[in-house]
């Protein structure tokens, strides 16, 4: 096995604790969505298009997840009434979807456990070093999508 460099074995850690964090905050959401008839993927596409229509390719996208997974999302929500699908002026094919009052319903009360949940988890970090962990994050993304986007990943 190679030796990795201390950035190298830092990054590794980095990406390990939020492997771990992105598991427990899905099953946070779960909690926090399932009494108003949604899991943390329908809440998640819920709050995408809450701010207004949007094709599921565009949803995927803002999510970034694949246009199948959000597509399957979106038939769930709207069998349970909480979207609809509209006609999309730009693309006679990919309609849009809309949220429903049922589905705003939903999302609010979730928003309101939301708020409540990271109000009290928010208390048990100090505020600058939350500022500095989303920078932190936010700068680690920029760098895996600059490697995304590099034709062969193996090069250095």
């Amino acid at each position: 096995m190679s030796k990795l460099t201390p950035s190298a074995l830092s990054f590794s850690e980095l990406l390990i604790e939020v492997f771990h964090i992105n598991g427990l905050a899905l099953a946070a959401g779960e909690v926090l969505s399932n009494p108003s008839g949604l899991t943390s993927a329908r809440w998640q596409v819920l709050g995408v298009v809450d701010h207004g229509p949007e094709p599921v390719a565009s949803v995927a996208r803002t999510m970034g997840l694949t246009r199948q997974s959000v597509q399957l999302t979106a038939d769930s929500l709207e069998r349970d009434g909480f979207i609809e699908y509209v006609d999309n002026p730009h693309h006679r094919r990919a309609k849009l979807i809309a949220i429903t009052e049922s589905g705003r319903r939903a999302l609010r009360e979730v928003e309101a456990r939301h708020a409540a949940w990271a109000t009290r988890l928010g208390k048990g970090i100090d505020l600058a070093t939350l500022r500095a962990t989303v920078e932190g994050l936010r700068r680690a993304r920029e760098v895996l999508e600059q490697d995304a986007a590099t034709p062969d990943p193996r090069k250095e």
